[in-house]
């Protein structure tokens, strides 16, 4: 596939590269994981100083780009395992604004976030939910001008340094009624908010959220009330695709660093790199590389198609190969490099992990799969 990029989006790619090649060294990024905040604010602001914040917004909104920009900043991302909340704040958080939000919502909380100054989660996700965007038991009862939140949400990335969270909450109809739905934004220190963080396996900060007769005004919601299915889907699958290119750029390194390895390694006096199942191994590993690279560049140009099942078809699809590589890639760097592969000191367990999480991130594998063959066969 030929994708050629403008002048444009190779600045952004070469100022994201840069930044991430001086602040995400290994070690470096060891001690901000294992650091009590987690991350780095300051790094944050400076995201949003060289303009990155505002790359996937349009200039309607005082930015400069789309979902190219965004995929072009988390393929960089995905080579340094960056663990800064892009896509809960810029992407997820950006994207319910762009399509739904108000006037008033955009003009404060887009600016909000392209400034640095706002921090979003996405609270989605629920204990049973399985993946089901729908299958929400979090409620939003009406009560006079307002709505009362309560519910719990689950692994929530981002959440630990969330000035603002947006939460999807049933407020008409059954558990798993495709109706009924509406988005949220709510501020993470609201009355009637709390949490429970920890650290994920790959490096991240997560909270179990949960509401207990949380009053939000009747402005604090995103989009139609009782009809906010389908713009939560697509919020998803713009998510889904940048968590591709993401995984697209740990896949790079992770392949770089085994064929590396492979060369320096010797056994019976001779490099690995040199006997012929390994070579084979990393020739196959490159091809799962080239291949998620095309899908995820599918994936990406269809997230603006006026259809909505052609956007969902190649979001699946590319979460289908990138998830199956993602496996393959992993495994067989640690394989390459045996059991140090797993311990800290090699960058390279830290890159399985990643790719490990991303399998499932969105939608798992068998997820996607289902959701593409129903598509289809409709």
């Amino acid at each position: 596939m030929d994708f050629e990029f403008t002048d444009e989006q190779n600045m952004v790619r070469d100022g994201i590269s840069r930044l991430v090649r001086e602040q995400y060294d290994y070690d470096t990024r060891r001690e901000v994981i294992a650091s009590e905040a987690g991350w780095r604010p300051e790094l944050w602001a400076q995201l949003a100083e060289l303009g990155m914040l505002a790359a996937p917004f349009g200039e309607e909104d005082g930015g400069f780009g789309g979902a190219t920009e965004a995929m072009i900043i988390m393929e960089e991302f995905g080579r340094g395992l960056a663990i800064e909340p892009f896509i809960p704040t810029v992407v997820c958080a950006g994207g319910f604004l762009k399509h739904g939000g108000s006037a008033a919502q955009r003009e404060e909380y887009i600016g909000g976030i392209i400034s640095g100054e706002m921090v979003f989660a996405f609270a989605c996700a629920e204990p049973r939910g399985r993946y089901d965007l729908a299958d929400l038991q979090t409620t939003a009862k009406k009560d006079g001008g307002d709505y009362v939140l309560n519910g719990h949400k689950a692994v929530v990335i981002g959440a630990p340094w969330a000035s603002h969270l947006i939460v999807t909450a049933r407020t008409s109809g059954d558990q798993r009624d495709d109706g009924g739905i509406s988005v949220f934004l709510v501020a993470g220190d609201a009355d009637g908010v709390s949490r429970r963080d920890y650290a994920t396996v790959d490096g991240r900060r997560a909270s179990e959220v949960y509401f207990e007769n949380v009053k939000i005004p009747a402005d604090a919601l995103i989009g139609e009330a009782d009809n906010g299915l389908p713009l939560i889907e697509k919020v998803v699958d713009e998510a889904t695709a940048a968590v591709c290119a993401e995984a697209t750029g740990a896949m790079k390194v992770t392949n770089e660093m085994t064929l590396d390895y492979s060369r320096q390694r010797k056994q019976f006096g001779t490099p690995i790199g040199s006997f012929q199942v390994l070579q084979h191994r990393m020739a196959d590993m490159l091809m799962e590389h080239e291949q998620s690279v095309s899908m995820m560049y599918l994936a990406t140009i269809k997230l603006d198609e006026e259809s909505d099942a052609e956007r969902k078809k190649a979001v699946s699809a590319a979460k289908v190969r990138i998830g199956q590589s993602s496996r393959f890639i992993g495994q067989a760097a640690i394989q390459t490099h045996g059991g140090m592969g797993m311990t800290d000191e090699l960058a390279v367990g830290s890159y399985f992990k990643r790719l490990s999480i991303v399998e499932g991130e969105f939608g798992s594998v068998d997820h996607h799969l289902r959701r593409h063959m129903k598509l289809s066969a409709a």
